[in-house]
């Protein structure tokens, strides 16, 4: 991995499962898989991000909206765990150049969008980058999904922004391909099943098309109830372009089965 953008590689565009709660930071049992997998997902990087867009499953809201606090703060949207678990930080700065930047793309593509001031990372962009990147000496932010959860809206979404690729953004989709506190083995084994035939090497129309209809796939609602977790995939497939997907990890959460997903 070079630490030097280079402009005639797109950056990946990735889909990670960031696991529950902090469990990923404590080195819980059933979190060890993901933690070896998300320790070592920069080394497979072409090169060090110029900046990270996170979309998290923990921010929803009616209208398109960018994270521009200059230094967002750390909001502990969980409970019930460790105090130490509440006095984690990611210092992490935010860039206001690459935050006008996606606002230009998003007007151009007719979506509505706002900025927040005020907003913190959450736990869906903190204990991910804080196994990935724990110098956090890169440009963080973040961008919400919309409280419709509309699959089609939000692979839009990520078409919009599919050209900050070129300029080494890394665009990282932050859920769990299985969100469901039962924690059934079976169902997750049949979506994530499904979400692999989808998305993996698979013409950009058609997964696209699979996506857009996921709740129609094996054991869906079983696998999500509410699909806030599922969506950020979705971005991650808009801003893919015609890039076939692959799964890049599959394996054990919580006893569960569950994938992540990169578009280069």
């Amino acid at each position: 991995m070079t630490s030097q953008k280079n402009s005639r590689v797109k950056m990946p565009t990735i889909y990670i499962p960031h696991g529950g709660g902090p469990y990923p930071l404590m080195n819980h049992a059933k979190h060890l898989e993901l933690i070896a997998f998300l320790k070592s997902l920069p080394e497979t990087l072409p090169y060090k991000p110029t900046a990270i867009l996170v979309v998290s499953a923990h921010w929803e809201e009616s209208t398109v909206t960018i994270q521009s606090h200059p230094n967002p703060p750390m909001l502990f949207d969980y409970g019930g765990f460790p105090p130490h678990t509440y006095e984690y930080t990611y210092p992490a700065r935010n860039d206001a150049t690459i935050n006008r930047q996606v606002v230009s793309l998003l007007d151009s593509a007719g979506i509505q969008v706002k900025l927040d001031e005020k907003r913190g990372f959450d736990h869906g962009v903190f204990v991910p980058l804080l196994l990935m990147y724990p110098n956090a000496d890169i440009p963080v932010f973040q961008i919400s999904l919309l409280k419709s959860l509309n699959p089609r809206k939000h692979l839009e979404l990520g078409q919009a922004l599919s050209s900050l690729r070129d300029d080494g953004v890394l665009i990282l989709g932050s859920g769990l391909s299985y969100h469901n506190f039962d924690f059934d083995l079976k169902h997750s084994k049949l979506f994530d099943q499904f979400l692999v035939d989808s998305v993996v090497d698979t013409d950009a129309n058609i997964r696209n098309l699979s996506l857009e209809n996921w709740a129609k796939g094996p054991s869906a609602r079983a696998a999500h109830p509410r699909e806030e977790h599922l969506i950020p995939l979705m971005v991650c497939a808009g801003a893919a372009g015609e890039s076939r997907g692959k799964q890049n990890y599959g394996g054990p959460v919580l006893g569960v089965t569950v994938s992540a997903f990169r578009f280069d």
